[in-house]
């Protein structure tokens, strides 16, 4: 058997999600383009206790799940190796979704190279190696052997941009149909042409030290994106029409400077009202039974209401303060559902719910629903600043505390009796941050029957229903705006600073 390298995992480290395709073509998904959205993930420890050592490509190709935190589908994946010692150690990890057309690849695997060398030499360890992964299911009357040499030019793509970069792809793997092939290796004694079977999930070496290390794949990608993907089905036209009655009514509120405090007390109130009933609700096994019995104790006017009422900063950023214990559960459950109730042209509005969730799966330790989530915000609305600033951080491997004191010193400085007037206060600082997260124009609605709300850092000032026309004004950051968004950065430039290291940004 050929020995093609010897790469040391370590489970309770290497379950650092890499990260999936942020394409933003909207909250669907969809394949890369040369335009997409690239998130490189970083792998900074490995411990000493779960150490596994990976000597073929079978085991490199059972290892990928592992790697990922999820299964892979439809997928380019790089994947960096650090020399220590004469062994290569897995590093950073970046993913890309398989462009449709061939006159993409070259684009698709110069991005995807330069994104992961250069992040990984922004954090001072440049890799001196790569194993690259090509994940594709055949298509109608296609076999895997025929999806592998139809991607046999992508992977040769990756070879040459990464050697031009001097950083060596010593692996190139295609994984299809429950088997897999080398395109490195010419051995029929290991990697035979008609590839190999791929093992059973979970009884591999690499596996039994992940489950020891209390690490799990969290199945597909697709499976954890359809928690937060917004109805298809027969009760989306009634959520539709709530959310159209309640445009009316709340919109003009929100817009109303005197009214919009009393806004955002309902819209939290009745959050709590609804994380309450969650509470109290009978636990159910699978996250499915889990959606649906969310889905059902929560109506279509209550889902409109806080939908509508989130697209205030003030209130977003209030909201964001349940991000903690049993607190931080309950929510994380109510933002994926509006997520969900997010239907038709009010596709934008998810942002908000997203980013909530992002922020609330980050802050309790689920870094991979946090980077899915906050990469769907982003293709809501890609202009959205909080789900910008969260999904960097969270990609850069920050530590969400910083966030966590900006939000409980919020918290406190709002429930303290003898502080003066909160909302003055909140809209002094408004006005500051708010010119960091100002407002941008509105696009239309994609159906062109009405004027509505977006999920960015404001509110359109002309949703006010069916047919109406004319200019469509966004809310300023006055009237008791204070936009954790600006807090956030300044917070996370200081938290790099204290790091000693610059941030990867996006590819």
């Amino acid at each position: 058997m050929t020995n093609h390298s010897e790469t040391t995992g370590s489970p309770e480290n290497g379950d650092a999600a890499g990260h999936e395709p942020s394409t933003h073509r909207g909250a669907q998904g969809g394949h890369a383009t040369p335009m997409g959205h690239l998130d490189c993930t970083t792998y900074d420890g490995h411990g000493g206790e779960h150490q596994v050592t990976l000597r073929t490509p079978a085991e490199l190709a059972d290892a990928l799940p592992y790697l990922l935190g999820y299964r892979p589908e439809d997928s380019i994946v790089l994947v960096a190796l650090h020399d220590r010692g004469g062994r290569g150690r897995f590093g950073g990890r970046a993913r890309l979704g398989i462009p449709g057309s061939a006159d993409d690849w070259p684009a698709v695997a110069r991005q995807l190279a330069h994104g992961l060398v250069t992040g990984s030499e922004r954090r001072g360890a440049r890799p001196e190696q790569m194993v690259a992964y090509l994940c594709q299911e055949p298509g109608k009357g296609e076999s895997g052997r025929q999806v592998m040499e139809r991607l046999r030019g992508l992977a040769q793509k990756l070879r040459v941009e990464c050697g031009l970069l001097d950083v060596p792809v010593i692996e190139a793997l295609c994984i299809s149909d429950g088997r897999f092939w080398s395109y490195c290796c010419g051995s029929e004694e290991c990697c035979p042409s008609e590839g190999e079977a791929m093992g059973l999930p979970g009884t591999s070496v690499l596996a039994a030290a992940a489950t020891y290390a209390g690490l799990q794949v969290r199945g597909t990608l697709r499976e954890l994106r359809g928690r937060l993907l917004p109805w298809e089905n027969a009760s989306a036209l009634a959520q539709e029409i709530a959310l159209d009655t309640g445009s009316m009514a709340i919109v003009p509120r929100i817009i109303d400077g005197a009214s919009r405090t009393g806004v955002a007390e309902e819209t939290l109130q009745l959050a709590r009202q609804i994380m309450q009933r969650f509470a109290l609700a009978p636990a159910v096994s699978g996250t499915l039974t889990e959606d649906l019995r969310d889905d059902q104790l929560l109506d279509h006017d209550e889902a409109a209401t806080l939908i509508l009422g989130l697209q205030d900063r003030t209130t977003r950023d209030r909201a964001a303060e349940w991000m903690e214990g049993d607190e931080a559960v309950l929510a994380l459950r109510l933002w994926r559902a509006l997520a969900r109730r997010c239907v038709g042209p009010y596709g934008e509005h998810a942002a908000a719910p997203l980013t909530l969730a992002g922020w609330v799966a980050w802050s309790t330790g689920d870094d991979l629903e946090a980077r899915e989530a906050l990469a769907m915000a982003l293709g809501a609305d890609p202009g959205y600043l909080f789900a910008r600033l969260l999904h960097q951080a969270c990609n850069e491997g920050l530590d969400p505390e910083s966030i966590r004191r900006c939000l409980r010193a919020e918290r406190g400085d709002r429930e303290q009796p003898d502080s003066g007037s909160p909302e003055g206060a909140e809209g002094a600082e408004g006005a500051e941050a708010g010119h960091a997260d100002g407002p941008e124009p509105c696009a239309a609605p994609a159906t062109g029957r009405r004027r509505r709300t977006r999920s960015g850092d404001g509110v359109d000032a002309g949703a006010q229903g069916r047919g109406a026309s004319g200019p469509r004004p966004r809310t300023t950051a006055t009237g008791g705006t204070r936009p954790l968004a600006a807090r956030v950065n300044r917070t996370r430039k200081r938290s790099v600073r204290s790091r000693g290291g610059d941030t990867d940004g996006d590819a």
